[in-house]
Parts: structure tokens; sequence; C-alpha cells
């Protein structure tokens, strides 16, 4: 099942750097009791008015990890009924409930914070603008011994590699011009994308990559990227993940300063048969 590590970086991409701005890309990951691991990227959209999106995006992983962790539990034992409620209800309930958390949680850091609450035509506090101020895209996979869940709203990828192929788990909408959908827009649960997969129809060795869209926008051509997910997908099984991590730094800042220039998160897990596995096997063909 899981190798039981996640590896990965959110950089300061490298036009920021030359302004002195600070990384809007946030991510975030658990690894549960059971093995289930559950990870979240997001990208704040940086502009003039989302002043606040390196907040949206840190309170938006928070906010994925929390509520799967929450439905994991909720189920647990019972995990094809989980499978079930995602794959029924993935882009509508659990998109609502983890849209209504991060909103309520943004309003409250807001008020925490006692930052100027703007006011709508009627005079009444605009809670509408005051979210669009933390905008933030959001990815995220739980994956566990039965089945994978991946959700998205906004721009980014999440992609499944092994030794024959690099595949997109979600088929992103491709919006012209620089606009994505976000967090902080009305009723965005209605434009969250989600996929579930059951693990049985997966082979051995793979990985699932989640990035940003400054990842992939530093490469040339689809094909570029899908090589460059290949080649860190060879370096993890060939080095491992400590050596994979320890340069991340400078391979994602070389990425971006070559690219885009935009900030750039990855994150990463491995996808492998267990030792158990390999033995229950092994007995059965006995």
């Amino acid at each position: 099942m899981i190798k039981g590590y996640v590896i990965g970086k959110s950089v300061q991409g490298a036009s920021h750097k030359h302004v002195d701005k600070e990384c809007q890309d946030n991510n975030k990951f658990l690894i549960l009791d059971d093995g289930t691991c559950i990870m979240a990227v997001a990208d704040g959209h940086g502009s003039d008015s989302c002043p606040y999106s390196k907040t949206g995006s840190q309170t938006a992983v928070n906010v994925f990890c929390k509520v799967l962790n929450e439905y994991r539990d909720n189920f647990l034992e019972h995990t094809d009924q989980l499978m079930t409620f995602l794959n029924r209800e993935g882009d509508t309930k659990v998109a609502q409930t983890i849209c209504n958390e991060w909103k309520n949680r943004i309003l409250r850091i807001h008020r925490m914070l006692k930052r100027d609450f703007p006011v709508d035509e009627n005079g009444e506090k605009d809670e509408k603008a005051v979210l669009r101020q933390y905008g933030t895209t959001l990815i995220g996979l739980m994956i566990c011994d039965e089945f994978l869940f991946a959700f998205q709203i906004g721009d980014g990828d999440i992609v499944h590699v092994d030794d024959n192929s690099v595949e997109p788990l979600i088929q992103g909408e491709h919006i012209l011009g620089i606009e994505t959908h976000s967090l902080s827009r009305d009723k965005a649960w209605e434009k969250a994308f989600t996929v579930v997969r059951r693990i049985d129809t997966i082979q051995y060795l793979c990985a699932f990559m989640l990035s940003t869209d400054g990842f992939a926008n530093s490469y040339p051509t689809a094909e570029a990227f899908q090589n460059a997910c290949g080649e860190y997908y060879q370096m993890l099984k060939e080095h491992g993940p400590e050596a994979i991590q320890a340069n991340l730094d400078d391979w994602l800042d070389e990425t971006s300063r070559l690219g885009c220039g935009d900030d750039i998160t990855w994150l990463c897990t491995l996808l492998e048969e267990s030792e158990e596995d390999k033995d229950d096997i092994n007995v059965g063909d006995e």
C-alpha cells in the first residue's frame, strides 16, 4: 500500500523574489494510523485584489485535510460505504462542506485580526468582498487501501505516474487568460471536480503527484511537463525520498527561474505493494 511518506515543497517563484512578494502557495499532508494518506496543495491568487491569499491557501489545505479525515473517521468500519458516498456526493455535499468550512474560517480570521469590513450598496457588511481578498485554488487527494478520492477547484494538476505512463486523475478545465476558479467565489462548490477510483485498478509500483499551476506552466508543452513528472518518479525509485526531498528547493527554484517565474508547490507519495500483501499473494499461489 502507501510507502508511508509524502515528500514535497512550496517555493517562492522567481518573479516574486524580484519584487519581494511572499509565496502564496501552501501544502499539507496527513498519514493516518491505518495508512490512509491525505494530501492537499493550494495556490493563492496573489493579485492586488487578493492581498491575503497566502492565508486563504493555508486555510484551504487545512480544511481539506480536516474534512477528509473526519469522513474517514465516520466511515472507519465501512470503507465501501465511504467510497460509494464520495463517488455520489464528492462534487456536491463534500464540495459544499469544504467550501463552507473554508469561508467560515476565513471570516473568523478576518474578524479576529480586526481587518476592515467592506460594505455593500445597502451599507451592510460585504462578506463576499472579504472572501475575495483571500482567494485561492485547492486540489486534494485521499488514498486508502481500497480506493482514492481526488478533488479540485481551480487550476493545478493531480497525476498518476508509473513505469508506462503519466496520466491526470482529473481533466481540469482550461480557462483562457489567467482566470481560474476560486474557493472565494459564490457557490464555488459548483466548480468542483472529483474522481473516485478503486485501488485494485491501479498497478503497483506508482506515484501520485499534486502540483500548483506554476509547475506545469514552467514547461513549454504538456509533453515536457509529463516528462518531468516521469523523471521525478524514476529518481524517487532510484535514489529514495530523502535524496529527492533534500534537493527539491534547488530543483523547484530552478524550474521557476527557467519557466514561468510563479510560485511552485509539488507533493508526491508512492503506492507500493507492502510485504504483507506480497506474503498474501505467495500463500495464495502455493
